[in-house]
């Protein structure tokens, strides 16, 4: 059974879209917040699961803080600045059939994958 798109999932989705910076649930709460007043913190939660449960937004785990969200869901990798915290996209070609290889060589059922590099973003490194 198929979701309805309402406007309150469109408003998050387009929210989203708009800030490029992979923020966290409370970051976009407080972006869509600044417009939308009278949209709740649930709300908001909500419609993320939905659209990341159909696909249209993706959620970067990161072992040293919140997940964080985009709507960018094609496979791609990231870089996290070490001294500011900035999630990038990197674009540049992904490797392969990664999952694939590693579902044949260790007999796993890969879910999806997540290749992040860490350092320092250009800006902090001139710091």
């Amino acid at each position: 059974m198929g979701q309805r798109n309402t406007i309150q999932r469109t408003i998050v989705l387009e929210t989203l879209m708009r800030m490029k910076s992979h923020p966290t649930i409370e970051e976009l709460y407080a972006e869509i917040y600044k417009d939308h007043p009278a949209i709740s913190k649930t709300t908001v939660y909500r419609n993320l699961r939905v659209l990341e449960e159909n696909g249209a937004v993706r959620r970067l785990s990161l072992p040293d803080g919140p997940d964080r969200y985009e709507g960018q869901p094609k496979p791609h990798y990231h870089f996290k600045c070490s001294t500011c915290g900035s999630v990038f996209d990197i674009d540049m070609p992904t490797i392969g059939d990664i999952d694939a290889s590693v579902e044949s060589k260790y007999g796993f059922e890969v879910k999806d994958h997540d290749l992040v590099f860490h350092g320092k973003c250009s800006d902090c490194k001139l710091l």
